[in-house]
């Protein structure tokens, strides 16, 4: 069977996992889930100076769940014991014990977003796009990411970027806060130099800084709120307004 998602460690001292599935936009189906909370098995055994999460190819880094399998003929109880499991993988990202770092090759969509938003430090290629297009479907955010949102960016934009499920360049997403860097085509081809920041800590440095992040966020009963949206999320399931959206969304393929 095909691995979707890889782990790889690098001589520099830092982990990396990859969402491989370019043919399919990097969309998250149950087996690439699996094999994602595989990878951090992996990652939190191995003695890393920290996490980069990114995704295959150059177009997309993540477009959010498989809607193959995310479909909208699920009941509400089906869609949340689907999505729960994501949810859990998103609060291990959170809570990883030194720093993650998003690197986005490409656009993200919905669920795209999400991950990147559990994530600490979100680098972004130049000329890419981001959108949490959730409510744009009928639904809410399915993972938690949503209410991740609110710690990660001031809570006014986050409600209008969860509310009107707008998509936005990096560059006003720097802006507000949730792109930290933007890079060009050639730059992102340098790893190292891209990386140097916090290549050169040790890993003590870096697992006293994430302790001290943790402590801020973990204050905010974060687990909690994720479950909930989670499971405002799939009440949403079996709406008119999800199931029309779907709908299109294979009429058009």
């Amino acid at each position: 069977m095909a691995r979707f998602v890889t782990y790889k460690r690098y001589p520099d001292g830092y982990g990396e996992i990859c969402l491989n599935r370019p043919e399919k936009r990097n969309a998250i189906s149950r087996q690439m889930q699996e094999e994602l909370s595989v990878c951090l098995d992996q990652a939190e055994g191995d003695t890393i100076k920290y996490l980069v999460i990114t995704g295959a190819g150059n177009r997309m880094f993540c477009a959010g769940g498989d809607l193959f399998e995310l479909h909208g003929n699920l009941s509400p109880e089906q869609a949340y014991e689907i999505l729960r499991p994501m949810q859990e993988v998103m609060y291990r990202i959170l809570k990883f014990p030194v720093p993650t770092i998003c690197l986005l090759n490409g656009d993200a969509l919905g669920g795209g977003c999400e991950i990147a938003t559990a994530c600490d430090i979100r680098i972004a290629r130049e000329q890419t796009k981001f959108g949490f297009v959730q409510t744009r479907i009928g639904i809410l955010p399915g993972w938690g990411g949503g209410a991740l949102l609110y710690q990660k960016v001031n809570p006014s934009f986050a409600l209008r970027w969860l509310m009107g499920g707008h998509t936005f360049d990096a560059q006003e997403l720097k802006e507000c806060g949730w792109i930290h860097r933007i890079v060009t085509d050639s730059d992102w081809l340098e790893r190292s130099t891209l990386l140097q920041d916090y290549t050169s800590k040790s890993r003590k440095q870096m697992e006293l800084l994430k302790e001290q992040f943790l402590n801020r966020l973990i204050e905010q009963d974060l687990a909690v709120q994720m479950s909930d949206e989670v499971k405002n999320s799939a009440s949403l399931w079996d709406s008119p307004e999800h199931k029309e959206a779907i709908e299109k969304f294979f009429t058009r393929k």
